[in-house]
């Protein structure tokens, strides 16, 4: 680890009306003293493809290589990372255990080319708790959901066949 990197803290969040549907992402990163929230959201996803993004969105967001203690309630991404299950996956070419396709494998691929420039350190934090910065991320996740004419979130529209 190299200890000379920017330290950087994230909280995500991702989303959904339904799932699948309209879905939101939310995240503020911190650094230096300095705050940056970023949020979007997608006329029909699920609430993982969102907790991903949320994810993927703040790493690229970071304009070099960082050290990044990144907290999300995302037990799905977390156990992922943190149990190896992500590393399992590749080296079974995006197949389970169960041999069921592992999903949302366009999204994953995007976080592990990420976390080959990014160091990360990963936290579990319980979801709609007293965690402050975890709540403003669900906050923002929600609002951007609500809001009109949400970006399509192709490639799971054209893997669901979605007609919206």
């Amino acid at each position: 680890m190299n200890n000379n990197l920017p330290q950087v803290e994230i909280y995500t969040d991702g989303a959904c009306s339904g799932n699948p549907g309209p879905g939101g992402y939310g995240a503020i990163l911190r650094h230096g003293g300095r705050t940056k929230e970023i949020s979007g959201g997608f006329r029909h996803t699920t609430n993982n493809r969102m907790e991903l993004t949320a994810v993927i969105k703040s790493l690229q967001a970071l304009k070099k290589p960082c050290r990044i203690t990144l907290y999300s309630d995302s037990k799905y991404i977390v156990d992922a990372i943190n149990l190896g299950w992500v590393n399992k996956w590749m080296r079974a070419g995006w197949i389970k255990t169960d041999k069921a396709p592992v999903k949302n494998v366009d999204l994953w691929k995007k976080l592990v080319d990420l976390l080959k420039i990014h160091t990360v350190t990963w936290v579990w934090v319980k979801g709609h708790s007293d965690n402050e910065l975890n709540s403003r991320c669900d906050e923002m996740a929600v609002s951007a959901y609500k809001k009109d004419n949400l970006e399509p979130d192709l490639q799971y529209e054209q893997d669901q066949n979605y007609r919206g």
